[in-house]
C-alpha cells in the first residue's frame, strides 16, 4: 500500500524563520487585508445589532398613516395620548400611570463650539417615556428642565464633535434656541443613543407646533395589539396607523437591505484582492526557492508532500495574521461609534465576524500558496538545480 512520505512539520516552521524580513511583510500585508474584512463585518453586524435591540416587543407605535414608514414625516393629534389611554384595553398602567409616550420627533441641524452645525436627531418626550422605553438609563447628570437636554451615549458621534462637546453643562443650538446638556443616557445598543432628549413642551413651543410625531404605548406582558389597531381603523378622522415596534424596526432591516449586501460585496472583493496579493507575495517567496524544491525532489520527497509543506507555511503565516488582525479589531475596533442617516451606532466584531475574518485569512494563506507551488513544483528538476 502506498504511502506519502511528508516533510517533517518543523521544516516549515523553521522555513518561515530563516525569512524574518519577508516572513513578517507577508505577515503584516495579510493582517491588514483581514483587519479591513474585520471593520466591514462589524459595520455590518453592529448595523443589524442597532436595529434589532431597539425593538421592545411590547410597545406598539402609533403614528400618521401618511408617513409611512417614516416618523419623521408623521403628524398626530395632540388628543390622540388620551384618546388611546381611554380607548385601548391592555395598556400597561403603574400607580394609576398610563405608560403612554407622546413624543415628537425631528433631524435638524444642532451646533456645538466644534462645528457650526450638523445633522442631529431630536426627541421630545415627557417624564412617561423612560417607562415606555425601558432600554433607555440616564447614567450621568439628571432629566432635563426647561431649556434643558439629555444626551444620547452616541449623539456626539452622529454629529461627527468630540464627546467632551455634550458633556453635562455644555450648551448646543438648534432651531434658533439654545439647550443646556443636563445629563447623558444610554440604551443597549439601540437607535435612540445617538438621539439628544428634551421636554416635549419646550420642543413644540421652539418649532410653534402642538401635534406629535409619534405615540408609544407599553403593552401589558401578553396583551393583545389587534386593539390598538382596531381603534387606528375605526376613528378614519385621525388618520392613524399602530404597528409594533419590533415591526417597525424589521421594515427598516429590510429598508438598508441594499447596504448590508453592499457590505457582503465588499468582504468578497477585499478577500479576492487579498487572494492576488497573496499569491504575488507568495510568487516571490517560491521563485527564490527553486533550488531548495528541485533538491527535495531529487533527495526522493513527492511533489504532492513539498506542495503540502508550501501550503503548510502560507497557512501558518495567515493563521498568525489572523490572530493579530483579530486581536486588534477587538482592542480598537470593537464599539468604535460610526453614523449613517438614520443615527449613528457601534462597530460589533462577534463571533460571526471573527470567524468571518479569520476564515478569509485561512483561505489567503492556503488558495495563495497554491498557484505558485505547484508553478514551481512543474520545473524539470535538472533546469531547477541549475537555477541562481
Amino acid at each position: 500500500m502506498f504511502r506519502l512520505q511528508l516533510l517533517p512539520w518543523e521544516y516549515g516552521v523553521r522555513n518561515l524563520l530563516r525569512r524574518p524580513s519577508r516572513s513578517v511583510l507577508t505577515l503584516g500585508a495579510l493582517a491588514v487585508v483581514i483587519l479591513l474584512v474585520f471593520v466591514v463585518v462589524g459595520f455590518l453586524r453592529g448595523l443589524e445589532r442597532s436595529l434589532a435591540v431597539s425593538g421592545d416587543p411590547d410597545v406598539v407605535l402609533v403614528y400618521s398613516l401618511g408617513a409611512e414608514m417614516s416618523v419623521e414625516n408623521s403628524a398626530v393629534a395632540a388628543r390622540t395620548p388620551g384618546l388611546l389611554t381611554a380607548s385601548v384595553q391592555g395598556v400597561q398602567t403603574r400607580f394609576g400611570l398610563p405608560h403612554v409616550s407622546p413624543e415628537l420627533y425631528l433631524g435638524t441641524r444642532v451646533a456645538t463650539d466644534q462645528q457650526e452645525g450638523a445633522l442631529g436627531l431630536v426627541r421630545g418626550v415627557t417624564t412617561a417615556a423612560p417607562l415606555v422605553r425601558r432600554q433607555v438609563r440616564i447614567v450621568d447628570g439628571t432629566w432635563p428642565g426647561p431649556g434643558e437636554l439629555l444626551a444620547g451615549r452616541l449623539a456626539a458621534a452622529k454629529l461627527g464633535v468630540d464627546p467632551g462637546q455634550l458633556a453635562i453643562g455644555q450648551q448646543v443650538e438648534f432651531e434658533g434656541r439654545t439647550w443646556r446638556v443636563s445629563g447623558q443616557f444610554t440604551a443597549s445598543g439601540s437607535a435612540f443613543e445617538s438621539e439628544l432628549w428634551c421636554r416635549l413642551p419646550d420642543l413644540q413651543q421652539t418649532l410653534k407646533r402642538q401635534d406629535l410625531s409619534v405615540v408609544a404605548l407599553l403593552l401589558q406582558p401578553g396583551a393583545n395589539p389587534a386593539g390598538v389597531d382596531l381603534f387606528c381603523r375605526q376613528r378614519v378622522d385621525l388618520e392613524l396607523q399602530a404597528v409594533g415596534e419590533t415591526d417597525y424596526y424589521a421594515s427598516l432591516q429590510t429598508l438598508y437591505k441594499p447596504v448590508r449586501m453592499l457590505g457582503w460585496l465588499v468582504v468578497s472583493l477585499v478577500a479576492a484582492a487579498g487572494v492576488f496579493a497573496g499569491l504575488n507575495m507568495m510568487y516571490g517567496a517560491v521563485a527564490g526557492r527553486v533550488r531548495e524544491i528541485a533538491t527535495l525532489q531529487a533527495l526522493g520527497y513527492r511533489r504532492s508532500a513539498i506542495l503540502i509543506s508550501l501550503v503548510q507555511e502560507g497557512a501558518l503565516l495567515a493563521a498568525a495574521a489572523s490572530l493579530l488582525a483579530g486581536l486588534v479589531a477587538l482592542l480598537w475596533i470593537h464599539g468604535m461609534a460610526v453614523r449613517v442617516t438614520m443615527g449613528a451606532f457601534a462597530l460589533h466584531v462577534d463571533s460571526v465576524a471573527l470567524l468571518v475574518g479569520c476564515g478569509t485569512g485561512l483561505l489567503l494563506g492556503i488558495v495563495g500558496a497554491i498557484p505558485p507551488a505547484i508553478k514551481a513544483l512543474c520545473l524539470p528538476v535538472a533546469e531547477s538545480l541549475k537555477a541562481v
